[in-house]
């Protein structure tokens, strides 16, 4: 189960990134640009993405018939936090722009560990909170492309494959109806070195206080998450991204 845990990690930081995007149902796109476009405008435009600065997400995991309380604060383009609190330990990774770290005193970590270059490249694109890598992805240096229309999760879906400036691979599905992202995937090392295909699926969008979409239900490979609160643009002290 901790295993899973720690590969939940990758998992719950894309997740974060990925919870922005939704798409109003209109003429359908021929293009991943036309999809792309209708998002931005979906989500307020371009002016409302860029007053999101913070993000901070609370609910529980469910895992091996526990319910494990997560805890997700992003700065954009600054540093992001996951907190897992289980068996009386509370248990921490961070992503910068430099660096990450991984605390785990449920796996008997003493200190802090420093994160796989790997896996923290795999991360980093999800500091960017304003969008992920859809949102200006010509200025951040990534490729899109429209795969094509295809059946996922039981619903006809646009497949759209985005390369990013470091190489990296991310995929998503979104809703032909609905044009909200169904589901996303990835590749990143998993704890144990190897590489791994990380899928995760989106449901229940709703609006938070903001008008910012996100999904508070996330299903990935290690369990289900439900999120209680999702709040923005929220005051975050930035010494919470400290390897301490």
């Amino acid at each position: 189960m901790f295993k899973a845990l720690l590969s939940a990690v990758v998992v719950f930081t894309a997740m974060a990134a990925n919870a922005q995007t939704a798409v109003v149902a209109n003429a359908i796109p021929q293009t991943a640009d036309d999809i792309i476009a209708k998002n931005i405008e979906a989500m307020g435009g371009a002016a409302k993405i860029a007053t999101l600065t913070s993000v901070k997400m609370t609910g529980s995991m469910s895992a091996n018939g526990m319910d494990i309380p997560v805890t997700i604060t992003k700065m954009h383009n600054k540093g992001m936090r996951l907190d897992i609190d289980i068996m009386g330990t509370s248990n921490y990774q961070i992503i910068t722009p430099d660096k990450g770290y991984m605390f785990f005193p449920v796996q008997q970590m003493t200190e802090p560990k420093e994160l796989d270059a790997d896996m923290v490249a795999s991360a980093q694109p999800q500091l960017d909170i304003q969008g992920g890598s859809l949102n200006n992805y010509k200025e951040k240096g990534t490729t899109v492309e429209l795969v094509g229309t295809e059946k996922t999760e039981g619903t006809q879906a646009y497949h759209i494959k985005a390369t990013l400036k470091n190489g990296k691979v991310n995929h998503y599905w979104i809703d032909t109806k609905t044009n909200r992202v169904l589901k996303s995937s990835s590749k990143a090392k998993g704890p144990d070195g190897n590489e791994m295909d990380y899928e995760t699926v989106y449901s229940d969008y709703k609006q938070n206080a903001d008008g910012y979409w996100f999904p508070y239900t996330v299903a990935t490979p290690n369990g289900p998450i439900s999120f209680d609160k999702i709040e923005s643009n929220i005051a975050v002290d930035e010494s919470i991204f400290k390897n301490n």
